[in-house]
């Protein structure tokens, strides 16, 4: 359901292996309610985005964290903050040949999935 709406969203202004910078609604719906699935430093993570603005991140074998999200409408960028960060981190999402990145300017492109719902205990 998540990637048929996108799909058609993107579909308008996107042409085949072409990647597109998610909008702040589209980083919204694709995000809110749903487990971003990936592997940050060879690490595998699960992190939930509640829709009223808290996140968790979960990796095996550590104690999960909880923090903070949202979406800054003006520069089109999901951004959170963690119980140590002094100020909000902003990362573009972006979507190339149906597949979903976190970018920004510090690292490069890193792939995720998503899957409906919070499931931050992989099956």
């Amino acid at each position: 359901m998540i990637r048929f709406a996108l799909a058609l969203c993107l579909m308008a202004s996107a042409s085949a292996a072409q990647s597109v910078k998610l909008s702040a609604n589209e980083i919204s719906l694709l995000l809110s309610g749903n487990t971003a699935v990936g592997s940050w430093d060879n690490v595998p993570y699960r992190q939930y985005f509640d829709p009223e603005g808290t996140t968790i991140f979960a990796q095996e074998n550590t104690r999960s964290v909880r923090g903070s999200w949202r979406v800054d409408v003006d520069r089109d960028e999901f951004q959170s903050r963690w119980p140590n960060d002094a100020e909000w981190e902003g990362w573009f999402v972006m979507e190339y040949a149906g597949e979903w990145f976190w970018v920004s300017k510090t690292t490069p492109p890193t792939p995720f999935a998503v899957v409906e719902g919070e499931q931050l205990i992989g099956e």
